[in-house]
């Protein structure tokens, strides 16, 4: 028996497109992880880019369930002392529509330069509309 181990440059990377319309943040933050670490493959590999690339639309309509739009919080800090800055997600979608996704895709992804490379290959858009029509992206359902 013979194991075959696919390169990743052998692989032809994929668009997906997910409308996160009126569905659950964590998710949609789930399935598009899954999809850039390529564990809809066969040809898996946890050490390799193995996956595709993914078009995240409509977050600004995505969906929390009970009370935590208003009491989940996101912080940031300046760096100076007394610098850290809180908001809920309520606030936090005004301000910034397309954060709380990233920041869960991020969060979803392995630390280092593998996660870093990764988080390059997801596009998210507040609204409807997406410059990736060329590629021609496969809808996915959740």
């Amino acid at each position: 028996m013979k194991t075959i181990i696919v390169k990743p440059q052998q692989m032809e990377k994929k668009w997906y497109l997910i409308d996160a319309e009126g569905k659950e943040l964590g998710r949609v933050a789930v399935a598009a992880t899954n999809i850039l670490r390529g564990k809809n493959k066969p040809e898996y590999l946890p050490n390799e880019d193995m996956g595709d690339y993914v078009i995240i639309i409509n977050v600004a309509k995505a969906a929390m369930s009970g009370n935590k739009a208003q009491d989940k919080m996101y912080r940031r800090v300046s760096g100076y002392a007394g610098g850290m800055k809180e908001e809920t997600y309520a606030q936090t979608i005004v301000r910034k529509p397309c954060y709380p996704m990233e920041h869960a895709i991020k969060g979803m992804l392995p630390k280092g330069p593998l996660g870093r490379k990764l988080f390059t290959n997801v596009k998210v858009y507040a609204g409807a509309e997406h410059p990736h029509a060329a590629q021609q992206p496969i809808q996915v359902e959740i």
